[in-house]
C-alpha cells in the first residue's frame, strides 16, 4: 500500500510538474499576485460589459489589462460604431488608466 502511494505521489509529481512550469511561464510580466488579481478583475469587468451590449462582433474583440490598468483591445468589429463602443466602454469601466486599440473593421465577418 506505501509503495502505491509512493509510486503515485511520483507519477502525479512528474506529470504535474511540467505543467506547473508551463503555468508560471505564462504570466511572467505580473510581478505580484495582488496585481495579477487586479489586472484580471478590470479584464472581467469590460467583458461582461461587452457582452452585456448584445452586439455580436463584440465577441470577436479581446481584452487584456497590464498591471498598471492599460487596457489592449485586439481583434475585430463588423463596424466602427461597435470599436468604438469597446473603447467607450473600457474606459468607462473603474481602474482603468488607458485604452490602446488595435481593432480592425471587418464587415465581412
Amino acid at each position: 500500500m506505501k509503495a502505491t502511494f509512493a509510486t503515485t505521489c511520483v507519477l502525479f509529481g512528474t506529470l504535474l510538474g511540467p505543467a506547473a512550469v508551463v503555468a508560471q511561464d505564462s504570466d511572467t510580466d505580473r510581478s505580484h499576485p495582488t496585481a495579477f488579481v487586479k489586472d484580471s478583475a478590470i479584464t472581467m469587468k469590460i467583458k461582461a460589459k461587452l457582452s452585456a451590449e448584445h452586439i455580436t462582433s463584440l465577441g470577436r474583440i479581446h481584452v487584456d489589462t497590464d498591471k498598471d490598468g492599460v487596457v489592449w483591445l485586439t481583434g475585430s468589429a463588423r463596424s466602427q460604431g461597435a470599436a468604438d463602443k469597446a473603447v467607450s466602454i473600457a474606459r468607462e469601466t473603474e481602474g482603468v488608466k488607458a485604452v490602446h486599440s488595435e481593432i480592425k473593421i471587418k464587415k465581412d465577418d
